[in-house]
């Protein structure tokens, strides 16, 4: 009897095991980032989705321009700490006469000089102050895991107060998200936020990390049925990363905001579907606008109609800068 019942835990355990490895190669793909002690590798494969969706299929000249720009400016090392113990960095770009302040967060293993290469010296030139903030696991910040803004939406809420405490011009105060950047925006704002945050901006940004994985395995991967190997994804997420998948949603926050948003979205985005933004605008509450950029791919809005694109940000900032309903 005895033997008979390790033999059936041994099979149980086995079992287990079979059960959660299927899961741990999308977990590792997809949540844990790049370690600090690893150099970076040249990458010998890319999925086509990853390539026709960043702004060097299309527009090399104009992304790598705009990133040298952010590298030759003479910017400021910031450092805080994140409600779990996380040495957090940005970059910080003063503008003369400046206008508004202008958090900028970058997307899924990006950084704010590439995903803002297009806009960044525009805004600068317009009278903002640019914060480049470096999302946990990326740039110089620490951080091991990527949360899909679980915990990245509670560093833009720190970040909005660490320059809100230093605004002492008391300058109107904006967060903008690209992509990931977006999603953590959006979440950001269902927390308490400095009242000199004016509005948001979300580019391109997705509802649920869930949501979004199951696009990437089907899209991607040409998985579908994938809601088991989400619940193993969400189990290492909960015992490694200390998050769970439903943590990473934006339809709760989206629900009680009461800033304007400003969202965008390239109508032939394959990496983040568009109808993440428009299920993302009609929950939301506050003051709205979306604004499609037809033809425009993952990130490539401001590329693809820059006159458009930078008339909106600029009518956005005039409308809501000194809006005295804003609470």
């Amino acid at each position: 009897m005895k033997n008979k019942t390790v033999k059936i835990l041994g099979a149980a355990a086995a079992a287990g095991s079979v059960f959660m490895a299927f899961g741990w190669p999308f977990f590792e793909l997809m949540v844990h980032g790049r370690r600090k002690e690893e150099p970076v590798k040249k990458k010998w494969f890319q999925l086509p989705h990853i390539k026709i969706n960043h702004p060097r299929y299309k527009f090399e000249k104009e992304y790598e321009e705009g990133k040298a720009w952010c590298r030759e400016q003479n910017m400021r090392d910031c450092f805080m700490k994140s409600a779990d113990g996380l040495l957090l960095h940005a970059y910080y770009l003063p503008a003369e006469n400046a206008k508004r302040f202008v958090i900028l967060c970058h997307g899924y293993k990006g950084s704010g000089f590439g995903d803002f290469a297009n806009i960044a010296r525009f805004l600068h030139e317009n009278g903002c102050n640019l914060l480049f903030i470096d999302e946990r696991c990326c740039g110089v910040s620490e951080g091991e895991f990527i949360t899909f803004g679980a915990k990245e939406q509670y560093d833009i809420q720190r970040w909005a107060y660490y320059i809100d405490a230093r605004n002492k011009k008391k300058l109107p105060l904006y967060l903008y998200g690209m992509s990931m950047g977006a999603a953590s925006v959006l979440m950001a704002s269902g927390h308490e936020l400095p009242l000199r945050v004016r509005g948001l901006i979300a580019d391109c940004g997705f509802q649920s990390m869930k949501g979004q994985l199951r696009d990437i395995a089907a899209n991607w991967f040409h998985l579908h049925w994938v809601e088991l190997l989400l619940l193993r994804v969400d189990l290492f997420c909960g015992v490694l990363a200390g998050f769970r998948m439903k943590e990473a949603d934006t339809r709760q926050a989206i629900a009680v905001n009461q800033k304007p948003v400003l969202f965008f979205h390239g109508s032939k985005d394959t990496y983040v579907k568009p109808l993440n933004s428009r299920f993302n605008y009609s929950l939301c509450r506050a003051p709205k606008e979306l604004v499609v950029i037809p033809d425009a791919r993952h990130l490539c809005s401001a590329y693809e109609a820059p006159k458009l694109y930078r008339k909106k940000l600029l009518g956005f900032f005039a409308q809501y800068d000194w809006d005295s309903r804003i609470v």
